[in-house]
């Protein structure tokens, strides 16, 4: 009964994402048909050629973009909660966004801070300076790993490696001009556009292979739910655990930040949400589940920013705070955490 419930609550999730998928490629500043979105998708058919380029080289892009993000975030946040037994751990508390938001506001404010004009900045030197940004904080995340045993040590300088960046943007910030102070500012807020078709095949290796230690290691996780030193009994290596969560979560939040800017409140709150679907511990449901719902939750955010039937989009970490927050501060209300971690 339980496996029927767990593979019916699977589809009816995939039906979901592949309904919001349609509705997120229909609706915008131009209102395409359902039908003549799936159509055109499946024949390439078009009822006018500027619907195929709105589809194609605009909405569709960005609607994978999306998915993938969705995923990436909800994997990586669900790691950082099990790990760390911490319902409100996410997949920057490691200071791994910080990192990403230091290499860009190296290359956007750090010139400007010294005087110097910023000139047009192109998607893929952003998405350059966030990867070595993320891959620094990474790095002296992996050498703090490699001298303290306790996992909570490294949770807490995880974090203030995160606030010792976000000061450092700080300074940036005061003594930048106003130009790059606005192109920082819009990089913050998060966007799922822009990206073209090489960009989004580079995202999707990183989250591809940022999910392959994720697949190695669900049975560990399920070990650990019920303490490092149970599952260290069971024959599990927490270090080996610890080096593969570490590389998982820098790849998934280092390279969706570098591209896309920090996404707020998705890898925090999908994999509660996912936990009170399944209601089930095993990460062999949740790791799909919360990927699964990720996607979908964030698709149907991007659907809500676009604003349909206007040309003017909303900033999408503002709808995903909208929509995370109030799911967040109810679990945290009415859930005993206690039971699952």
């Amino acid at each position: 009964m339980k496996s029927n419930r767990t593979a019916f609550l699977f589809l009816v999730c995939l039906l979901f994402l592949g309904m919001i998928f349609l509705l997120n490629l229909s609706l915008g500043s131009v209102e395409i048909g359902f039908s003549e979105v799936f159509w055109g998708l499946i024949t390439d058919h078009w009822e006018k050629a500027s619907y195929r380029e709105i589809v194609l080289n605009f909405r569709l892009p960005k609607a994978l973009v999306a998915i993938l993000v969705g995923i990436g975030l909800s994997l990586s946040g669900l790691q950082m909660q099990t790990f760390f037994r911490n319902p409100l751990a996410g997949p920057y508390v490691l200071g791994i966004s910080s990192g990403a938001g230091f290499g860009v506001a190296v290359l956007l404010l750090a010139g400007s801070a010294l005087g110097f004009t910023v000139g047009a900045i192109s998607p893929w030197s952003t998405a350059f300076a966030g990867v070595f940004g993320a891959g620094g904080i990474l790095l002296l995340v992996s050498a703090v790993a490699w001298r303290v045993r306790d996992s909570m040590t490294l949770l807490i300088v995880g974090v203030m490696f995160g606030a010792t960046v976000s000061a450092l943007i700080s300074v940036m910030s005061y003594f930048s001009q106003a130009e790059s102070l606005k192109l920082y500012t819009i990089w913050s807020l998060g966007s799922l556009g822009g990206l073209g078709w090489n960009q989004v095949l580079i995202l999707a290796v990183l989250v591809l292979f940022g999910t392959l230690p994720v697949i190695a290691s669900t049975r560990s996780f399920n070990a650990l739910l019920l303490g490092e030193s149970y599952a260290e009994s069971m024959g599990i290596n927490s270090m080996k655990l610890r080096w593969l969560v570490i590389l998982s979560t820098g790849i998934l939040a280092g390279g969706i930040t570098a591209f896309c800017g920090p996404i707020a409140f998705v890898g925090i709150a999908v994999p509660h949400l996912a936990r009170l679907l399944w209601k089930s511990p095993d990460h062999r449901i949740l790791f799909p589940g919360s990927a699964v719902v990720g996607a979908g939750l964030l698709l149907l955010c991007d659907t809500i920013s676009q604003l349909p039937g206007s040309a003017q989009t909303l900033p999408i970490n503002a709808v995903t705070s909208l929509v995370g927050a109030p799911v967040v501060i109810g679990l945290v209300i009415k859930r005993n955490f206690s039971k699952e971690f």
